[in-house]
């Protein structure tokens, strides 16, 4: 998942305003700047209209004054000034705007609508009020009640970039790719220079599987604005999709990113004051903006389960994300220490990260949506882990270990990572739904016809991936395919990309996006499901194996082709693991031929599942406490971070 910038953008105040003068940052403004006195009403013979008087009345020193201390950061007192505001001049929306944007970026959401609310209410011709308010409506994730605001900012200022940028944000997340990729290019065609919107076409460029450009896309936000970290962050997440960087390049890529957002801050790493104890209680520390329905939580839960019951170790979580759902409530449980972070800065957190005594600091993003690397960057815990979030390295020095296994990361390919390799028996493990349906008989044992299914993601969906599909569909000349969980408005595309490799377009399905049960009960439907390459499926091809279907897949030399490899090799099902575009299509046409054989496995798959380290929590939980103990006792020793490895179950 990438960063999507305009969930990440403060709420903004008018821009001629926001452009004022800079001050030191923690240095109240002087002569012309310094806080005016507020002016004191004037009667009149005259009664003027409520709106009017108002507007008299709120000086404009006092409007330069408040933008200044929110331009500056100084959020307090902005905060204060704008509170007295509202209740002084209640009828005047700047206050309220003001108020609802220092709100926002407290992180303090339902007070924040309100007064964006309120700013929109009294100022309803005021393009960056009504912004302001679907600003606030999306972080709620009331994305039509954003768009329909978005759209009436629109049709009153057509030519304001930033109500653009949110629609077409917005538009995207709903799905609608096409007019999203409509509406920032007119945001970027008023201002060319506004990198959140280059960062947010790019996205959409990546969603609907045109990687080239996306890439192209992200270097042109980093050239406007080089220390755009989350814009570093999506282009080396898209670099790992796309099919012409080779292994050395992307490794070359992360590198840079340590150079260029780490290491000017090593000189600042402090020396750690925990107490080397080698057997002692571990505070051990998780980063992650994904700790609610994610897939996330998929694979952390049933290892927490355990974790959370070992004497050893003391757990915290530091969430940065302001979504709170069941999945949220239940994680809570695990932890005896929950701290919500959002509103914290990579220094801050790093900060509190250092006095709440953390020992083992795990991150669960690396280069994906909401991570906190510039947090890890700082170095606030002794011992720093990679885990499960991202496939490839970090890029950063600070990280000291990546947790892996030896199929998804084999010691041949440990140059890639900055981390050394932590290999446990298992890289994850994976909990299946509780609303799973029953595994069903092979569909081509009825059919006259096999069928291969993907569920993965559109921007997965490259060209080379389609070509190879075809292939394989041009070589079981009988075989269907079902593309299941894109939106809707990617079929016409898909259908023109296969076409262009004659694949007849009735030999394809379409499924939209569904609830978890159905689309669960989708591979009833599907006898194999077809890896993407070079970015492979990971938690997809999970739910297939415990809905009994296989994934034939295609491994390289990178992390991220390698998650299918990883599974099917846990299954024991190595037959199902191509080396080579001729080798996958071998393979897909063997199990084509030997439906019997084909059938055995899926009535297997998850008796298989249950017994892999893969379906085995409680000793994973064992062997994960035995690293961090190990990675421990090396710093307790002086000693260097260095791979080590746990081959078996204890």
């Amino acid at each position: 998942m990438n960063n999507d910038p305009s969930t990440q953008q403060a709420i903004a105040l008018p821009a001629d305003q926001a452009r004022g003068v800079q001050t030191a940052s923690g240095q109240r403004p002087t002569g012309k700047h310094a806080r005016p006195k507020a002016r004191r009403s004037t009667k009149s013979t005259k009664k003027a209209a409520p709106q009017e008087e108002v507007r008299q009345d709120i000086s404009q020193e006092e409007i330069n004054f408040l933008t200044t201390l929110y331009g500056h950061g100084r959020i307090t007192e902005a905060a204060a000034l704008a509170r007295s505001l509202t209740v002084r001049f209640p009828l005047h929306g700047f206050g309220w705007k003001v108020l609802g944007a220092v709100l926002q970026a407290q992180s303090r959401t339902a007070e924040a609508f309100i007064c964006c609310q309120e700013a929109a209410n009294l100022m309803p011709q005021d393009a960056e009020a009504l912004c302001n308010l679907a600003a606030n409506l999306d972080i709620q994730n009331r994305l039509t009640e954003a768009a329909a605001c978005l759209e009436q900012v629109v049709a009153l200022k057509p030519d304001y970039a930033p109500g653009l940028f949110r629609l077409g944000s917005i538009q995207r997340r709903q799905g609608q790719l096409k007019q999203a990729e409509t509406s920032l290019r007119r945001a970027l065609a008023l201002d060319p220079g506004f990198a959140d919107a280059h960062v947010n076409l790019a996205i959409t460029l990546q969603n609907s599987g045109r990687i080239t450009e996306a890439i192209n896309g992200y270097r042109c936000a980093l050239k406007i604005r080089p220390d755009f970290a989350p814009a570093y962050s999506n282009l080396l997440f898209c670099l790992s999709h796309d099919l012409w960087t080779d292994p050395q390049q992307l490794l070359a890529e992360h590198l840079a990113f340590g150079e260029q957002f780490e290491a000017p801050l090593r000189a600042g790493w402090q020396s750690h004051s925990n107490t080397k104890d080698p057997e002692r209680c571990l505070q051990v520390g998780f980063v992650s903006a994904d700790l609610y329905s994610h897939s996330v939580a998929n694979f952390l839960e049933p290892v927490l389960e355990f974790l959370a019951k070992k004497q050893s170790l003391s757990l915290h979580a530091f969430y940065t994300n302001t979504i709170e759902d069941a999945v949220t409530q239940r994680l809570r449980t695990y932890f005896p220490h929950w701290h919500a972070v959002t509103g914290l800065s990579d220094a801050e957190l790093a900060n509190k990260i250092r006095a709440d005594g953390i020992d083992i600091l795990i991150d669960l993003s690396g280069h994906t949506a909401g991570n906190r690397l510039l947090t890890f960057a700082r170095k606030p815990a002794p011992v720093q882990v990679s885990w499960m979030g991202y496939p490839g390295t970090t890029g950063l020095q600070a990280m000291d270990y990546l947790l892996c296994d030896q199929f998804y990361i084999p010691e041949e390919l440990a140059w890639q990572f900055t981390e050394k390799l932590a290999w446990l028996p298992a890289s994850c493990i994976f909990l299946p739904s509780a609303d799973s349906p029953p595994i069903n008989a092979l569909p081509s044992s009825q059919n006259d016809f096999i069928t291969f299914g993907s569920f993965n993601r559109a921007d997965k969906l490259n060209d080379a991936t389609i070509a190879l599909w075809c292939l394989l569909l041009q070589a079981v000349p009988n075989a269907r395919m079902m593309l299941a969980g894109l939106p809707s408005e990617s079929q016409h595309g898909l259908n023109q990309r296969f076409a262009q490799n004659q694949i007849d377009p009735d030999r394809l399905t379409f499924c939209p996006r569904t609830g978890i049960t159905e689309y669960l009960g989708l591979h009833h439907q599907v006898d194999i499901c077809l890896d993407t390459f070079p970015y492979g499926g990971g938690t997809t091809t999970a739910h297939a194996g415990w809905m009994g279907v296989p994934t034939l897949t295609l491994a390289s030399a990178t992390p991220a082709s390698r998650s299918g490899a990883t599974f099917m090799s846990h299954w024991g099902l190595k037959p199902f693991i191509a080396t080579s575009i001729e080798d996958f299509v071998n393979k897909g046409r063997y199990w084509s031929e030997h439906i019997a054989e084909l059938a055995v496995i899926r009535s297997e798959m998850r008796m298989r599942f249950s017994s892999s380290a893969l379906g085995r929590p409680e000793p994973f939980a064992s062997n994960l406490d035995a690293a961090l103990r190990e990675m421990w006792q090396r710093w307790c020793e002086g000693l260097p971070p260095a791979h080590i490895g746990i081959k078996e179950f204890s």
